[in-house]
């Protein structure tokens, strides 16, 4: 089926706009820097020295600049929060764009490896270049101390070498421990190994203070590739005379007499000798505002984790699912929005994200999560909330009734909503069967039976099986085996909402997404425009 324009802008639009101007601020950098290395005049006796080398090792470090300061823009989420709820960002386009902040931080950091490849290697050259090509004639300009000087002195006894290779060694860790599998299986080891990247900019900004790479000053009075002569002022002379005073020996190209070489040629004659001077380090300048806005958000995060939270109950259901209620002090919350969890006696830095299930209102403050038990944290945090003993029941002395939040519905645009719900096994259920039968029942007390669509499908099961008790039979009747038909469900939504706007948003494995992202950007009969959202904790 041919891709609906009017959805695919609506979905992808902006995200790959962004994405293009991303690319070609990093394309312009590299070229940028790539050309004033290779061709500009202050680099001229460093570019002889070095040759290529010396561009790709800068050009990539003007991309590493960049990225190294844009992939903790992401990660500042307080501000992102900030911005989504703004009224100065009113387009939803804009703020759905905020939910792609981990896939850009993502795609920060695959940059800052690949860049980071070719530094190292662009670097290996310069320093083998800085020992075969030791220059008598300008001997400040040299890293080297001595003609084939063995380049490893430069890398583990220089400050650039050994922090260099230092911040290999950490972007390798970490480049390591965020891959699917480790995350997967301990999670641990990616957070931990995560945070060493206050390491890697603080060795960063001790890298780029090494000064070996040097500029000239004095090209007014030196220009590049200029003869020296004992004189007091740079001129312009003839060459023939220039030849005829210093050049005894028989010229190039089997000429006689200085006249017949080229009497119009004209070379720049020079008495100073070059000098030379570090760059100053503009790493500093590109990290230093984004490196600090994120530690002010830490910090902030911090004191505003200080203030006590207290939990109220604590409710084990099946299939491994824990319900955590709370109460915080002027704590405010919409629905859709997620909290961090952080539990200092689990663990003292690692925190997880978690999907508001209650929001607290204006008639109540009560806040609560649903965790799935799923890896070392959640189980850590289960055994101490709810010991072996006490699992089946709530432990905690106040106990709430799972009454459905008396809100007010008018404010909000939704229409109807078709809730499809996919999980292996029937008991899978039962953790949130109860909210969605009082959901059911509640829009038929108010004439409303269409405004939720309730779809449960069982992907795995051996027969007919029912959520047992007489209070689902609600959900009993709307129950499926296998899996859904997803283009007969998006055809029929399609048919249903004609030449209007379906918002689809997804909760769950990658394999659903790709199949939901793929036929939301697909073209219909019905001129209905699906905009399609996934669950992000960025």
């Amino acid at each position: 089926m041919a891709v609906s324009w009017r959805s695919w802008l609506a979905n992808e639009g902006v995200k790959h706009l962004c994405l293009l101007m991303w690319l070609c601020l990093n394309a312009l950098l590299f070229w940028k820097t790539f050309l004033l290395y290779n061709q500009g005049p202050e680099y001229h006796y460093l570019h002889q020295m070095l040759g290529l080398g010396l561009c790709l090792s800068r050009a990539s470090a003007a991309v590493l600049n960049l990225n190294c300061s844009l992939i903790l823009l992401p990660m500042c989420r307080t501000l992102l929060a900030f911005l989504r709820g703004s009224q100065k960002v009113p387009s939803r386009r804009t703020r759905r764009l905020l939910d792609k902040s981990r896939a850009f931080h993502i795609t920060c950091g695959v940059t800052i490896c690949i860049f980071s490849g070719v530094h190292v290697a662009a670097h290996l050259v310069n320093a083998l270049n800085f020992s075969v090509n030791y220059s008598e004639d300008f001997v400040e300009l040299n890293a080297g101390r001595y003609r084939d000087e063995d380049p490893r002195k430069l890398l583990f006894t220089t400050v650039p070498g050994l922090t260099g290779v230092c911040m290999v060694v950490v972007l390798f860790l970490m480049t390591t421990a965020s891959t699917y599998a480790i995350r997967v299986s301990n999670y641990d080891i990616f957070w931990y190994t995560h945070n060493l990247f206050f390491v890697f900019y603080m060795l960063l900004m001790l890298h780029v203070s090494g000064g070996l790479l040097k500029y000239q000053t004095n090209l007014d009075t030196h220009p590049p590739g200029c003869i020296f002569l004992n004189q007091t002022h740079s001129q312009d002379v003839s060459l023939p005379e220039l030849l005829s005073e210093h050049f005894h020996e028989p010229l190039p190209g089997g000429f006689s007499n200085p006249e017949e070489l080229n009497r119009n040629t004209v070379v720049k004659i020079c008495v100073e000798e070059p000098r030379f001077q570090a760059n100053f380090p503009q790493t500093w300048l590109w990290i230093s505002g984004p490196l600090c806005l994120y530690c002010a958000e830490r910090l902030y995060r911090c004191i505003r984790s200080n203030k006590p939270v207290t939990i109220i109950s604590v409710i084990s259901h099946p299939s491994d699912v824990m319900e955590i209620r709370m109460v915080k002090e002027n704590f405010k919350a919409r629905p859709g929005q997620y909290i961090i969890l952080h539990c200092p006696s689990v663990s003292a830095l690692e925190n997880h994200p978690f999907t508001l299930t209650m929001c607290p209102s204006e008639t109540k403050a009560t806040f609560g999560v649903h965790v799935k038990i799923v890896g070392d944290w959640t189980e850590r945090f289960r055994d101490l909330l709810l010991p072996p003993s006490s699992q089946d029941s709530e432990i905690l002395p106040f106990i709430q009734s799972r009454n459905y939040p008396k809100d007010d519905w008018k404010p909000y645009k939704l229409r109807r909503l078709y809730f499809i719900w996919v999980c292996r096994d029937i008991q899978s259920f039962h953790w949130f069967a109860d909210l969605l039968c009082m959901l059911y029942n509640k829009f038929w007390q108010e004439n409303r039976p269409d405004y939720v669509n309730i779809q449960l499908y069982l992907s795995q099961t051996d027969g007919i099986q029912k959520i047992i008790g007489e209070k689902y039979h609600a959900l009993n009747s709307r129950l499926f085996i296998g899996r859904p038909r997803w283009r007969l469900l998006f055809d029929e939504i399609a048919k249903c909402n004609r030449g209007k706007t379906v918002g689809v948003f997804c909760c769950g494995p990658n394999s659903i997404s790709k199949t939901l992202h793929k036929l939301s950007n697909q073209n219909n009969s019905y001129g209905t425009k699906f905009e399609y959202n996934k669950e992000s904790f960025s």
